[in-house]
């Protein structure tokens, strides 16, 4: 039996039943490989689940605020994504009418769908012979067939394309599509696979040699960068608060957050306020002034570590800019502030 014969038997015997693959309808596909780049399925489901409910057709998507939707994709992260998911549904309406493509070609020129997402929706909705290879494909092909390749060099997506595309059941894409993935999702996985209990035991290279563990080799690291974020939860006379839209480019691009001091290191109660006094004329006269925790919470992002206080202010006038907590909560936000919101808000 091929590898591929194996894999799709193994697939149809321990696939997890998800809605995505109930159906070739190729936006609500397009809509779980959106959602879960970067997320694992658990954590996925009820955010496809939701936009569905919200936005069952292209065109309930396309017409919404952008607000709405980052509202709804909120705590899934990387917010970049879910702008483009909205620029991508309104330029599906205006481009095709509504009707969303299935082929490989035309997905691929829609804003924010790249080789993975395209041969996706292109195979699981019309079953067109186009491998995917996303972090699963490399760990599977490279242990099995063991490519030593450095899964981020620029060779890399191109070699292990041609070697997916060369074992794949050209009868059967969508299967095996789904089947390779599904494989590295909960068999093959990073750390400590239960190789004992594989159905490539016999025959995979890396567990022959003794390399599962090295493998797929990765040599590019990501450079780290500290931020430290002091936001400023202010209240006046009339118990409202302040909160702005993060306009700049950059993380949490058109999210809400309170007023915001960035510093080089982390600031103490006097530091704070001395800013707060050069910073933030409007806050004046200054009533009280505290730190919600006593320290800092750490926010981990893929390439900048976030050290975040949350302060609470009061001060005797009137906000000119103020909002209700019922209003304010409406916003989309980044999950560490609406995490802090729930809890203290």
């Amino acid at each position: 039996m091929t590898f591929s014969n194996r894999l799709i038997s193994w697939y149809l015997e321990n696939r997890r039943d998800l809605p995505w693959r109930n159906t070739t309808d190729p936006y609500a596909i397009w809509l779980s490989e959106i959602i879960l780049q970067q997320t694992r399925v658990v954590q996925g489901l009820p955010y496809f689940e939701a936009f569905i409910s919200e936005f069952p057709t292209v065109f309930d998507l396309a017409q919404a605020q952008e607000e709405q939707v980052l509202k709804l994709w909120q705590g899934l992260g990387y917010y970049s994504r879910a702008r483009n998911l909205h620029q991508t549904a309104q330029q599906v309406v205006a481009q095709f009418e509504g009707q969303f493509p299935k082929t490989y070609q035309e997905l691929i020129a829609l804003k924010g769908v790249g080789p993975y997402t395209a041969a996706a929706v292109a195979s699981f909705s019309s079953n067109e012979a186009v491998p995917v290879v996303d972090g699963n494909v490399y760990r599977v092909l490279s242990r099995y067939f063991g490519l030593e390749t450095d899964i981020a060099s620029a060779k890399a997506r191109k070699e292990f394309t041609h070697l997916a595309q060369e074992v794949m059941d050209k009868q059967r894409p969508s299967d095996f599509n789904q089947a390779i993935m599904e494989f590295g999702a909960l068999q093959c996985v990073p750390k400590s696979p239960n190789c004992s209990d594989c159905i490539f035991n016999d025959s995979c290279w890396a567990f022959q040699n003794d390399k599962v563990a090295l493998l797929p080799v990765k040599s590019q690291k990501v450079k780290i960068t500290n931020r430290y974020f002091n936001y400023l939860v202010v209240f006046d006379s009339e118990d409202a608060t302040l909160i702005q839209k993060r306009t700049q480019k950059g993380i949490w691009h058109n999210l809400y957050e309170f007023p915001l001091i960035e510093s080089e290191k982390e600031l103490n109660e006097n530091e704070i306020k001395e800013r707060v006094a050069t910073q933030f004329s409007e806050f004046q006269p200054l009533l009280f002034l505290v730190a919600y925790e006593n320290q800092s919470r750490l926010h981990k992002l893929s390439h900048q570590h976030l050290y975040i206080r949350f302060w609470r202010l009061e001060i005797s006038g009137k906000l000119s800019s103020g909002i209700s907590k019922k209003e304010a909560i409406k916003k989309p936000f980044p999950a560490v502030v609406f995490n802090f919101i729930e809890n203290y808000f």
